[in-house]
């Protein structure tokens, strides 16, 4: 069984709303340097069965886990 995580992200160029809402409420409680916020999410599953799960995760987030048209994602797999 292989434990799989997988980040997703807005990419480059996408207005990251809550990214710029995070960031804001950063600033204003005393982190001026924080800039370039960004929030994604993290989506973690056991996969057993499979013989490379690397591959299955990557069919996963082609087909659900992330819209690739506005995200990019990163998968790990232990």
């Amino acid at each position: 069984m292989a434990k799989v995580k997988v980040h997703v992200f807005l990419k480059p160029g996408v207005l990251d709303v809550q990214g710029k809402a995070v960031e804001g409420a950063l600033q204003g409680l005393g982190w001026p340097g924080v800039s370039d916020a960004r929030v994604g999410k993290l989506i973690e599953f056991d996969l057993a069965g499979v013989d490379d799960p690397a591959a299955e995760a990557k069919k996963m987030c082609e087909t659900l886990l992330a819209n690739t048209v506005i995200e990019s994602y990163r998968i790990e797999v232990a």
